[in-house]
């Protein structure tokens, strides 16, 4: 295998139900590095948005509670500002809670601000970088798969989404947020491999386009997402 290929055994079980793909993706990078926990235990653990779903931050909270090392690279302007990243940086908690202070009628935000503050609580880490191959080989080569939220309607070119069941509805719906890992990636095709637990009878493994996947991950800020999320155990 060349140095510009990376492939890992991420074991990818399919999710038990429409909204715990997050907890399912956590499961498999937790089984990945022998740390075996169910997954409806994790369910269980992780909480659930009002309107069904998690957030990657709060999969990092799970992981830091854990005892794993978790570092969150943001591409979400809605909750983080680029001058934040720039040194000297400022203090990322002050700056979380006075921008919150300042759009509490953002209750997403706000609900997102707290998971926030948790994760720093714990000792996750944020950084911005540019998203491009480099980066996500970066950690690949290091045997280091990437959990990732991202735009699922946009991935796959589904249908939005609409109404407490997921209703496929073009005109009624809204984008999908969605989970899946990064587990290879060969340089020179520009493509990566995704693990996917949305139950497919192609199995988990999906050979992707790096630039449908880069776009996919970036329109996650439209379900508050819009990361890359790596866990890993301690160094």
């Amino acid at each position: 295998m060349s140095r510009l290929r990376t492939s890992l055994a991420v074991p990818m079980r399919p999710q038990p139900d429409d909204r715990s793909c997050g907890p399912t993706c956590l499961q498999a990078v937790y089984a990945y590095y022998g740390d075996h926990v169910d997954v409806h235990q994790l369910i269980e653990e992780i909480p659930q948005l009002e309107t069904g779903g998690t957030l990657a931050v709060q999969l990092g909270c799970h992981a830091l509670a854990r005892g794993h090392a978790a570092t969150i690279y943001t591409f979400n302007l809605q909750l983080f500002d680029p001058t934040w990243f720039r040194d000297p940086r400022p203090d990322m908690v002050e700056r979380l809670m006075a921008q919150a202070k300042h759009k509490v009628h953002d209750g997403k935000l706000v609900h997102a601000t707290s998971q926030y503050l948790r994760y720093l609580a714990l000792g996750g880490r944020i950084e911005y970088e540019v998203l491009n191959g480099s980066l996500i080989h970066r950690f690949l080569s290091a045997g280091r798969p990437v959990l990732t939220g991202l735009s699922s309607t946009f991935l796959y070119g589904a249908s939005r989404e609409f109404g407490d069941q997921d209703t496929p509805d073009d005109v009624q719906g809204l984008p999908a947020g969605h989970f899946v890992v990064l587990c290879g990636d060969d340089r020179q095709a520009r493509t990566v491999v995704v693990a996917d637990p949305w139950p497919s009878k192609d199995g988990p493994r999906h050979l992707l386009a790096f630039d449908r996947l880069a776009c996919s991950i970036l329109l996650g800020v439209l379900t508050y997402d819009a990361n890359l999320l790596v866990v890993h155990p301690p160094d």
